[in-house]
């Protein structure tokens, strides 16, 4: 394990085009951060032949739609270590329900599935809606019941100046955050990075459920919430 605590990546489902709705509820965190994730670029090109000559003179046209595309793991039999803490607990069908409400189920609001934020770390926002969802059962119970699913996923970004103010939101101590432990990690320190201040211990602690906040287990995963700033 690492001695940097790991920053896991969340979708986050808004409700309206102009992502000012967003729908706290239907908030997915991947269990396991993906090994690796592929970002296609695109250019659309005009292909014109130069006057005279049998050769070809692209022309620029405009840029197209970037997509991302991840897998990720869901798992029900509990012994994947950093497994988030939330879906741990949950059947592997109910994992399941919850993401597909994230990403892929129609919205009542605006009949069609909700517009979406990638958020992983400080770099990586990536407004978008899900172009396409690959579900393989991998492992089964004796009863038949799947106990592991593989998740392929691609994703078109939809850039608007609506969502690039979203974005920008994600930074904001104001919302929640997610991090699994590291052997180095305290919690005044984790505090600071996330408040920027380190005296929201005790909040810290009753939120996480932690008897003790001097000695953290490496490998689960903490919640970071919105906190009463007058309350430390």
């Amino acid at each position: 394990m690492s001695d940097k605590s790991l920053t896991k990546l969340i979708i986050h489902p808004y409700k309206d085009r102009s992502f000012k709705q967003e729908d706290k509820a239907a908030k997915f965190t991947i269990p396991v951060n993906p090994e690796s994730l592929k970002k296609n670029c695109k250019i659309e090109l005009e292909n014109r032949k130069a006057h005279g000559t049998g050769a070809n003179k692209p022309k620029f046209n405009s840029k197209g739609n970037e997509d991302v595309q991840f897998d990720f793991t869901l798992d029900g039999t509990k012994t994947i270590a950093g497994y988030d803490k939330e879906l741990k607990e949950k059947p592997v069908q109910e994992q399941l329900d919850k993401f597909l409400k994230c990403v892929y189920d129609i919205a009542g609001e605006i009949h069609k599935p909700r517009f979406l934020i990638l958020h992983w770390g400080k770099d990586f926002k990536f407004p978008c809606q899900l172009s396409s969802l690959n579900i393989n059962y991998t492992l089964f119970d004796s009863d038949g019941s799947p106990l592991r699913i593989k998740i392929s996923t691609t994703f078109v970004s939809y850039i608007t100046p609506e969502s690039s103010t979203a974005v920008n939101r994600l930074s904001s101590p104001d919302l929640s955050h997610y991090r699994v432990i590291g052997s180095s990690d305290r919690i005044d320190n984790l505090s600071h990075k996330i408040y920027n201040n380190p005296n929201y211990l005790l909040q810290i602690a009753r939120v996480n459920g932690l008897t003790s906040f001097r000695r953290l287990k490496v490998g689960t995963s903490m919640t970071f919430p919105p906190l009463d700033k007058n309350n430390k």
